[in-house]
């Protein structure tokens, strides 16, 4: 697969389980003009070839990354090991192609916005990846990027572009120099943020852009019926605060079990600009432009 220069720069994984029929993170991209592999398990290889537009572009993951992959637990592969093993293939993928980064989303984002004068516009053109991996590529120790959920952007407040040395979820853009892979049967993307900034290097999280996703257990598919249906949310929480019991701890949300992590401790992680990088002057549009639409032309 060859990468749109002119729109995503690093090539774009999605990783999926069970949702041939929603591919909703698959019809997103592709109305944006972006390239994807997608990535998937070896029972399910010939049913999404069957229903992908691009069945080349359907990668399964071999089965020594489940062998070797470090589940945190005594479990083994008795259950689901969640999407830690196929997005460490991705990693592995994107090096073996020479990329300094790649792209890992769930397979469940509906669309994106750019947040705009506090005005959330849907994207239509895929552009915007290119516009968040520029910026990163101006510093040397941004570990992982990546756009905000919707849901947590309220357009009633102020909002900044992006925060630093947060927790990145769901839709990721990774540096793959970093000395990292991804482990844990749970929260694998809280664990990864929390190692990279624990080491000393940043996160960003977009808030200019924004990827629109179904609130966790609202969707079929993907982990539901493997973890929360059977289980609930007590063991993911659980495991979260084990790794990682300086920062994190249980508490009650929502009429169920969570976990709260506590950042705060690494706001001293700051940017390193490249040398000879020079930020440039006003507002780069990236030949994105306001336009109103018929609410029946978005989707």
């Amino acid at each position: 697969m060859k990468v749109n220069e002119n729109k995503q720069k690093y090539p774009f994984y999605i990783v999926s389980r069970s949702r041939t029929d929603s591919r909703l993170t698959d019809k997103a991209l592709t109305k944006l003009g972006i390239d994807f592999y997608t990535v998937v398990e070896e029972d399910e290889e010939d049913i999404y070839k069957q229903v992908v537009d691009k069945p080349e572009n359907v990668l399964v993951v071999p089965k020594k990354y489940h062998d070797e992959y470090n589940n945190c637990d005594d479990l083994g592969q008795t259950k689901s090991q969640g999407p830690g093993v196929a997005r460490n293939f991705c990693w592995d993928h994107s090096v073996k192609q020479g990329y300094e980064r790649h792209w890992v989303f769930d397979d469940n984002i509906r669309c994106f916005y750019r947040l705009h004068n506090n005005l959330k516009v849907y994207v239509k053109d895929g552009v915007i990846f290119k516009a968040m991996a520029d910026f990163v590529d101006r510093y040397t120790n941004i570990a992982i990027a990546g756009p905000n959920y919707n849901m947590f952007v309220p357009q009633r407040q102020k909002n900044p572009p992006f925060v630093l040395n947060t927790r990145i979820y769901s839709m990721l853009l990774i540096n793959n120099d970093i000395p990292y892979r991804w482990r844990g049967r749970y929260n694998e993307d809280t664990d990864l943020s929390l190692r990279v900034l624990k080491d000393g290097w940043v996160t960003v999280q977009f808030n200019a852009f924004l990827g629109d996703k179904p609130a966790t257990q609202r969707m079929r598919g993907g982990n539901s019926k493997e973890f929360y249906d059977k289980e609930g949310t007590y063991p993911k929480s659980k495991m979260q605060v084990d790794l990682h019991p300086d920062v994190s701890r249980l508490t009650w949300k929502f009429n169920r079990i969570h976990h709260y992590v506590d950042y705060s401790s690494f706001k001293n992680n700051r940017l390193i600009r490249k040398e000879g990088i020079i930020i440039p002057e006003g507002t780069n549009n990236y030949g994105m432009k306001l336009k109103k639409y018929k609410k029946e032309e978005k989707r």
